[in-house]
């Protein structure tokens, strides 16, 4: 019972971390129809910055985000604005994989030429630090980890919901055309949106390094899981990947009790096969998922 409290609690933290991690996803694919397959290199490069940040000034790496999360939303307006607003509407999911693929090689080369290949880890003075809840040992970088992913997600849905830019914002996701016929900008929407699915990206891989181990192409292991957290969660839907990543993530935590951590990672590959055979536009939302 206390291995299976355990395991729960880690699959709760864990999930709070994955939705945050997938938030980006979500909305290239809404505003976009964007396949953003670079997003998972992006959370490595701010994990890296992180690491970095802390060497040169020995402070925290969440005081890093000061500087990561503007940088990163400039990189995402940019990105948007020079390379994906060049692609034909007709192609445009097809070539942005190819597009982003390539993006994510160049950054996992960088990194690669920068930092050499050598796995990297953040030293804190919190870092063995734990706590007892309910029988279960709790990490304090996991905690913080996921107080920053909910932080983050509250004040997501917060601008979505609340702010004259994110009504603008979502009324390009549920109808461009209808947007552009009420004055709405949607290409500057679109661009401003782009640079907050990549801020998410510095925010997530920041909290990613708290309490992981770095290298160059880890990238490749996230974007599998992240890509099968948006789809059962509905394409276009932050708060469906948001349940999604917490229903995830709790159950690969439950399942490393019998089958370990390796095949419990295969629990994302079999949800995202059973969402595309039985509902594939998604379980918790996703209405947008029926225009792709």
């Amino acid at each position: 019972m206390s291995l299976f409290v355990q395991s729960l609690v880690l699959g709760i933290l864990l999930g709070g971390l994955y939705a945050l991690l997938a938030a980006g996803l979500t909305l290239y694919f809404g505003v976009m129809r964007v396949v953003m397959i670079a997003h998972s290199a992006f959370l490595i490069l701010a994990a890296y910055l992180a690491w970095w940040f802390t060497n040169q000034t020995g402070l925290d790496p969440l005081f890093s985000l000061a500087l990561t999360v503007p940088l990163f939303f400039g990189m995402g307006v940019f990105m948007q604005r020079v390379l994906i607003s060049r692609l034909r509407p007709a192609t445009l999911t097809m070539m942005s994989v190819l597009l982003t693929f390539s993006i994510a090689l160049v950054i996992e080369g960088t990194l690669g030429f920068v930092f050499s290949g050598t796995q990297r880890r953040i030293r804190l003075d919190y870092g063995g630090a734990n706590f007892e809840v309910l029988g279960a040992n709790v990490a304090v970088v996991k905690l913080i980890a996921f107080g920053l992913a909910v932080v983050s997600l509250a004040a997501l849905f917060l601008l979505m919901k609340k702010t004259q830019f994110g009504q603008a914002l979502r009324a390009t996701i549920q109808h461009p055309e209808a947007a552009r016929l009420i004055g709405i900008n949607t290409e500057r929407v679109a661009g401003y949106g782009f640079g907050l699915g990549l801020a998410t990206a510095a925010i997530g891989g920041t909290a990613l390094a708290l309490d992981s181990t770095f290298y160059p192409s880890l990238h490749w292991h996230w974007i599998g899981p992240l890509m099968a957290i948006i789809v059962v969660g509905g394409l276009g839907s932050i708060p469906g990947a948001a349940i999604a990543a917490m229903v995830l993530g709790m159950g690969q935590a439950l399942l490393q009790i019998p089958l370990g951590t390796t095949w419990a990672q295969t629990f994302f590959y079999i949800a995202l096969f059973a969402t595309l055979m039985v509902r594939p536009q998604g379980f918790f939302g996703g209405r947008l998922a029926q225009r792709f």
